[in-house]
């Protein structure tokens, strides 16, 4: 599998830094719960609440809509759950990507059960040409892409760089 770079470590600390900040104008006062999406978001979620230097809490839910493919499934299936009580709560999801927006919105209407206060979206990358969530950092062309957190088959997560795999212009993600 050819990688080409996309982004480099010093786009990425940009834009989770612009993200961060953001936040926290919005958040200062209301300790949030960040919710990340995994796996892909983990290294995102770590370095964006360090970023917004807030109180606030962390949690995760498990969606997938991928397996070992590079095209989505079209149905998500969640394998953890959130264990923190959002009655009241500012909820904040935090995604690797968002392409289609499937994922997102399958998790978003599973936490809005709960009664949060709010729920807002937040990305490190948005896909072009698609709708934006309330949050997010960098602006990706079509392609599958890999690195900071994001995989091919459990691969390419430990990238500290994000780059797209050749030949993939055409296939979404989630």
């Amino acid at each position: 599998m050819d990688l080409i770079d996309l982004y480099t470590p010093d786009d990425i600390v940009a834009a989770v830094e612009k993200v961060g900040r953001e936040i926290a104008n919005d958040y200062r006062d209301k300790n949030p719960l960040f919710v990340g999406v995994l796996t892909g978001s983990f290294v995102f979620v770590a370095d964006l609440m360090r970023a917004a230097a807030i109180p606030s809490q962390v949690d995760f839910i498990r969606a997938r809509s991928y397996g070992s493919s590079m095209e989505s499934s079209g149905a998500v299936e969640i394998t953890k759950d959130i264990e923190h009580d959002v009655r009241d709560r500012h909820v904040i999801l935090v995604e690797d990507i968002l392409d289609t927006g499937l994922t997102l919105r399958f998790v978003e209407d599973r936490i809005r059960v709960g009664k949060p206060a709010s729920v807002v979206a937040c990305a490190l990358l948005s896909r072009s040409g698609q709708p934006k969530p309330e949050y997010w950092g960098i602006e990706v062309p079509p392609g599958f892409v890999v690195g900071y957190g994001i995989d091919y088959a459990e691969q390419y997560r430990w990238l500290t760089s994000i780059k797209t795999v050749a030949g993939t212009g055409d296939h979404a993600l989630d």
